[in-house]
């Protein structure tokens, strides 16, 4: 099994992630380590990615997530935005489960606001809300609680 938590950047989706793997006692993955450096370059300079820049960072993703239809188990962040995204990405495999971290624009862009740890600039984050389609079969958590308690309710989903 692997949980994908997906959202917009700024919600929480690898702090999510890493609390999640800890308490599972299993990998953690973050997406944006799997980017081309072009990508990441043309983030950085305030460019969103086009469905082509995509695709290969996705075609790659897809290749970790097919490795945990073995029963291992793995949490991955990534921000899966369209559902054709999670198509690829196979969220429609009995052994993914689909974990969406969203809440509202202002929030997340003050969140967004006070992270100075990640290339992707804070002007992009409106992109990511218009490309943003939330429907899934998982679960849908609102990120104001705390980690501990978003954790606390996936925890609780998965068993």
């Amino acid at each position: 099994m692997i949980v994908i938590i997906w959202g917009v950047a700024g919600s929480g989706k690898t702090t999510v992630a890493r609390e999640l793997a800890r308490r599972l006692g299993c990998e953690a993955y973050d997406a944006d380590e799997f980017h081309p450096k072009a990508n990441i370059q043309k983030m950085a300079a305030g460019q969103p990615l086009s469905d082509g820049d995509r695709q290969p960072w996705l075609a790659d993703l897809r290749r970790l997530v097919d490795q945990y239809d073995t029963g291992e188990t793995a949490v991955l962040a990534c921000s899966a935005l369209k559902a054709s995204y999670r198509k690829t990405l196979g969220f429609d495999q009995a052994y993914v489960r689909s974990v969406l971290l969203n809440g509202d624009y202002a929030l997340i862009a003050d969140r967004f606001r006070h992270r100075h740890d990640h290339f992707m600039p804070a002007d992009l984050l409106r992109s990511q809300f218009d490309s943003l389609e939330t429907g899934h079969r998982g679960l849908t958590l609102n990120v104001s609680p705390t980690t501990t308690e978003l954790v606390d309710e996936i925890m609780r989903w998965l068993h």
